[in-house]
């Protein structure tokens, strides 16, 4: 591996971890809505949904556990990009509180 490629990919503190789950969102005003999980890490998530965001707002994620064993993950986060998908939009969020 040349010392570039290398430089690069130490860049990040955590990687991501690529998923493709339902996540449930709720926006500032209390109104609730489903969304897909494409991605996570340890500081942010990347989600498709079907409600533009600004950049700025505020959400609150709850990811299902998928085994009783783990509780559900919740976070609140701050929308970083809202970028225009063939169906909605894609969210680059950044994970500002883990609630559990």
């Amino acid at each position: 591996m040349s010392a570039t490629m290398k430089d690069y990919s130490e860049k990040r503190d955590f990687h991501r971890m690529r998923m493709n789950a339902e996540i449930e969102l709720t926006d500032a005003s209390g109104a609730s809505f489903a969304g897909i999980c494409r991605d996570l890490s340890g500081t942010g998530m990347q989600l498709f949904v079907e409600k533009a965001f600004s950049e700025g707002d505020e959400i609150h994620t709850l990811l299902p556990s998928t085994s009783d064993q783990f509780p559900p993950f919740e976070t609140v986060c701050r929308v970083l990009r809202c970028e225009p998908d063939e169906h909605g939009y894609l969210l680059g969020v950044e994970i500002i509180q883990v609630k559990r």
